[in-house]
C-alpha cells in the first residue's frame, strides 16, 4: 500500500506554504560593520533577508518610510553622531509602519536601555557580550511580537515603572539656566567628546571641565553624563 497523498487546497503550492524570510534592515556606524552583519545573516537565507544596510539616521527613516523591513537592527551610535540610532527611534515609531526595532549596544548602560524601551524598541542586544546565534533568536522573537530583554533589564524596567516621572530640570527654563560656557560644554558632551578633548577645544583644564559638569548636573536636576545627553536629545525634538 502506497503512502497517503498530501491533500492541499486548490491553487496552493508547497512553495506558498514555506514561511517567508524575516526582512531585516541593518543600521550600523560603518559600512564594514554593516557588511559583517549582512554576511552573517546571509548564512541563514531561509530565515532572514537583509533588505538594506545604512549608516545614518536619515537613511533609516527613508528606508522605513518605504515599508520594506519587518525588523530594524539599529546601532545606538551611527555615522551622524553618538546615540543617533536612539534619536531615530521615536521617528520610526511615529511613521506608522509597524516595524519592530532592536537596538544594538557595544556595552550595557542602564540609562540607555531604559531610554531605548521608552522610545519604542522591542529588544536590546549587546554585541560585545552575546553571540550571533542569540541575535538570530532575538530577531525572530521580536518579529513574533515578543520583547527581548534579560532578567536584569526587565527588573530595571520594572523599577523605572514604579518610580515617579523621570527627572526634569529644577526650573522650567531648562537649558536657559546655563551660562554660555555651560552651553558650550553641554554641546561638546552631546557630540560624544570626552573631558580631555572638551578641555583642549575650550582651552581649559580637565578639572575645570569636571567642575562645569558638576554645576550643569545640579542646574538641570540630573546626575550623569548619559542623562545629560538624553536630556539634550529630548529638548531637540
Amino acid at each position: 500500500m502506497g503512502s497517503p497523498a498530501i491533500r492541499m487546497p486548490v491553487g496552493t503550492t508547497l512553495l506558498e506554504n514555506r514561511p517567508m524570510a524575516i526582512r531585516v534592515l541593518i543600521a550600523d556606524d560603518s559600512p564594514m560593520g554593516c557588511q559583517l552583519l549582512k554576511t552573517a545573516f546571509n548564512r541563514f537565507r531561509k530565515k532572514f533577508c537583509v533588505v538594506d544596510c545604512v549608516v545614518s539616521s536619515q537613511q533609516i527613516i527613508q528606508r522605513v518610510s518605504q515599508g520594506q523591513p519587518d525588523v530594524a537592527l539599529i546601532n545606538s551610535d551611527l555615522q551622524d553622531g553618538p546615540l543617533a540610532g536612539l534619536r531615530a527611534l521615536r521617528q520610526i515609531q511615529t511613521s506608522g509602519h509597524g516595524i519592530s526595532v532592536i537596538v544594538l549596544f557595544d556595552k550595557w548602560e542602564d540609562d540607555l536601555i531604559v531610554y531605548a524601551f521608552r522610545a519604542g524598541a522591542r529588544g536590546v542586544f549587546c554585541r560585545s557580550e552575546e553571540k550571533f546565534d542569540l541575535l538570530c533568536k532575538c530577531v525572530a522573537a521580536v518579529h513574533e511580537g515578543q520583547v527581548w530583554a534579560n532578567s536584569h533589564q526587565l527588573q530595571l524596567l520594572l523599577r523605572n515603572l514604579v518610580k515617579s516621572t523621570p527627572k526634569q530640570p529644577l526650573d522650567s527654563k531648562g537649558l536657559d539656566l546655563l551660562s554660555k560656557r555651560d552651553a558650550q560644554v553641554v554641546e561638546l558632551v552631546a557630540e560624544g567628546l570626552p573631558n580631555k578633548e572638551i578641555a583642549l577645544k575650550l582651552g581649559i583644564s580637565e578639572h575645570t571641565v569636571s567642575n562645569y559638569l558638576f554645576r550643569i548636573y545640579n542646574k538641570l536636576g540630573i546626575s550623569s553624563r548619559v542623562e545629560l545627553v538624553l536630556y539634550v536629545m529630548n529638548k531637540q525634538k
